[in-house]
């Protein structure tokens, strides 16, 4: 098994985690780091695919794109945080309700 498999397998297991996290939890703090680790799911696996060819350099393109995203992601999650904690000053609760009259 090569490294590149190896890394594109942890992304997709981190990826995967993240998902059921976001889908199982109500809580909304852990509900942003499960999109967090999502997140470095995918940045893994697009890192993995930029070394295609054993004795070439690595592609540049998928790095700069891994960085961008990098940067999205903490500017996504402090936005998060941020509505989150507005969230429960409001309502007292940091989960979302199920029913509209609660």
């Amino acid at each position: 098994m090569s490294v590149n498999v190896l890394y594109t397998l942890a992304g997709v297991v981190l990826f995967a985690t993240g998902l059921y996290a976001l889908i199982a939890y109500s809580h909304l703090l852990r509900k942003i780091l499960a999109i967090n680790v999502s997140g470095s799911g995918v940045f893994l696996v697009l890192v993995a695919t930029a070394h295609r060819v054993p004795n070439a350099p690595p592609d540049p393109i998928p790095h700069a794109m891994v960085l961008t995203g990098i940067v999205v992601a903490v500017s996504a999650t402090a936005l998060a945080l941020a509505i989150a904690c507005h969230l429960q000053k409001l309502t007292g609760r940091p989960t979302l309700s199920k029913d509209e009259r609660e």
